[in-house]
């Protein structure tokens, strides 16, 4: 276990404005793959599907629809008030998608002991998840504002590469705010644009709870503040999402004996934001795909994704690490390799068995496998309707599309090769046509089920173990 970092990134200062400045490369690619919610308000079906989010949201908000959760309700809300807080230096509210063993074997190295100060599991493992959360945050964080009033920071307007995004698709800013009678800067609305749930639903419900340090909390505070305000936060895309999706998927890599419960996990975080009032299905979805897609980008060492110094106070590492607090990865997947026999070795000592046999002992939420797909194949569209129906009609092939969407199989079970990957991610493609899922190779991580296409996978590579012996 390394030290205690002495400055982390807090969950409000995530959440704050960030510093103007030009769009990158990887943050166009996510613009680009995010624009078709501008242009939802310009087709009778677009606008279907914006009606379609603000029920399905309240309704799950409210109870009033009944999903397959993987907790009775009242423990579904509590966790969800746990869930406010990001742990994304260390993953720790996450790792008990491990499983009751393994999840407590990582939680009793890597925790946090308030807003600040947090430990991690190993230095390798600290890097990995600061670069790539890092990368996947700004990606997130580059649409809110975008979104909301085409700036960078609410005040100072994009670049003029990022502004013809808009143009090009026909799209407009506000949209959730224009659509729910919520127009940016009204009264209760968000100064910015793109109203949260709280803000534009006919019936919230409150509620107290614990939060993640056991603290007495209501969910409000994490809304309204003090814990955390949203008030003036754009909805779109889900930031909590793509953090849930980026360092579960993370351990699903290192953990590839709990891949599917990781991403069963990484679903039950992003439905929690809808549960507790502060985000739509939309947000879920885009913040899912930005996850998704960067994870891929970095797994395929994309030269616009690794080898950049990324200063990241929530790293709680002073190894590899430069001296202004930067960290750089230049080889994505050698990184992963180091932090996956750095995490195992360490579960291993933990546990006192093997990862099988420890991943295989779980007395949790996640031991139901049955229950996790069902849960999670509620969360693929939340049953929108279709925008595009040119691509819910038509098959999409991944490979073709987005390539190196394969690696984010391939890199947990390696017996597999990219090109079957890439089949078995098309082969197990959630429904086409949502308002994402334009054709674009964004759109195709809008889609991905990750859950079924890790079960194949994992089914192949124990086939091939097996007549390997």
């Amino acid at each position: 276990m390394i030290h205690p970092s002495r400055v982390a990134l807090g969950v409000l200062i995530a959440l704050a404005p960030l510093p103007a400045r030009a769009q990158s490369a990887p943050n166009l690619a996510a613009l680009r793959g995010l624009a078709p919610v501008s242009a939802l308000p310009g087709t009778p079906e677009g606008q279907a599907a914006l009606a379609a989010n603000l029920k399905v949201t309240g309704d799950i908000q409210t109870g009033a629809l009944v999903q397959p959760i993987l907790l009775p309700f009242a423990e579904q809300q509590r966790l969800a008030l746990r869930d406010c807080f990001i742990t994304d230096g260390n993953a720790a509210e996450l790792a008990d998608g491990l499983g009751t063993t393994l999840g407590d074997a990582y939680q009793a190295k890597a925790r946090y002991a308030d807003f600040k100060t947090f430990t991690n599991v190993s230095p390798a493992v600290a890097d990995l998840i600061g670069y790539t959360n890092n990368i996947a945050k700004s990606d997130s964080n580059a649409g809110k504002y975008f979104f909301a009033n085409a700036t960078a920071n609410g005040k100072t307007p994009v670049s003029e590469e990022a502004a013809a995004i808009l143009s090009a698709g026909g799209g407009t800013t506000d949209v959730f705010g224009k659509a729910y009678e919520r127009r940016a800067g009204s009264a209760g609305a968000d100064l910015y644009g793109n109203s949260r749930p709280f803000q534009t639903e006919p019936r919230l419900i409150a509620y107290r709870g614990d939060d993640y340090f056991g603290k007495p909390s209501h969910s409000l505070d994490w809304l309204r503040g003090p814990g955390q305000n949203l008030m003036d936060s754009p909805s779109y895309p889900s930031g909590h999402t793509t953090y849930g999706y980026t360092e579960s998927l993370l351990l699903a890599l290192l953990v590839p004996e709990r891949y599917q419960q990781m991403i069963a996990r990484a679903a039950e975080y992003g439905n929690n934001r809808i549960v507790v009032g502060a985000h739509y299905a939309m947000d879920v979805i885009g913040g899912r795909a930005v996850a998704l897609h960067a994870v891929a980008h970095l797994l395929a060492n994309d030269p616009a994704y690794v080898g950049q110094s990324r200063k990241n106070p929530a790293i709680a590492n002073e190894m590899s690490r430069d001296t202004d607090g930067a960290v750089t990865l230049t080889d994505y997947p050698a990184a992963l390799r180091v932090a996956r026999m750095e995490l195992q070795a360490v579960l291993k000592a933990q546990c006192g068995d093997t990862i099988k046999a420890c991943a295989a002992a779980d007395r949790g939420r996640f031991r139901d496998s049955a229950a996790n797909a069902a849960f999670y194949a509620v969360t693929q569209t939340y049953a929108l309707p279709v925008v595009h129906p040119k691509t819910a009609g038509a098959g999409e092939d991944v490979g073709t599309i987005a390539p190196e969407a394969g690696h984010l199989l391939t890199a947990a079970f390696p017996s597999v090769t990219l090109a079957e990957a890439n089949a078995i991610l098309t082969s197990t493609l959630g429904p086409g046509g949502g308002f994402l899922n334009d054709g674009s190779a964004f759109g195709i991580y809008s889609r991905l089920d990750l859950y079924a296409a890790a079960g194949k996978a994992a089914a192949l590579e124990a086939e091939r173990q097996a007549t390997a012996k």
